[in-house]
């Protein structure tokens, strides 16, 4: 059973078969497609689940925290449903992938107070761009 999956019936969430599907074709380490992906995805397991289904069990997942929704550039937002464990994005500014990473150190104590200009900072998203190997080949 997938980590998502997981962590969804620990919470007690209803797991329908539209669900299921959704939370299934999310699991993976490196995953972060777009709505679109997803309903495509769920449709070649579950052929009548719907598109409104999937926006509404995204909108969801979202709100339990359960997934994060990653928006990068000005292309569609994308979802990760690696929630619990802190990471940034690397992100090819050529075709759009994303890939997680865990660099070493904590971006929060790295901004010195003297930057913070009186704000309580509880939270930090880095990404880091540049081009991957595929693009870079092509």
């Amino acid at each position: 059973m997938s980590d998502l999956l997981e962590r969804l019936r620990g919470r007690g969430w209803r797991m329908t078969a539209q669900r299921r599907v959704v939370a299934e074709v999310l699991d993976g380490e490196h995953v972060h497609l777009t709505a679109d992906e997803v309903h495509a995805r769920a449709v070649s397991k579950l052929p009548e689940i719907s598109r409104a289904t999937v926006y509404n069990t995204l909108g969801e997942l979202v709100s339990l925290g359960e997934v994060l929704e990653v928006s990068t550039d000005q292309r569609a937002k994308r979802y990760d449903p690696n929630a619990h464990r802190p990471h940034h994005h690397l992100v090819c500014a050529q075709c759009g992938a994303i890939r997680d990473v865990h660099p070493i150190g904590n971006p929060l104590a790295d901004l010195p107070d003297s930057e913070r200009f009186g704000f309580t900072v509880s939270d930090v998203e880095v990404t880091y761009r540049g081009v991957c190997p595929n693009c870079a080949a092509a």
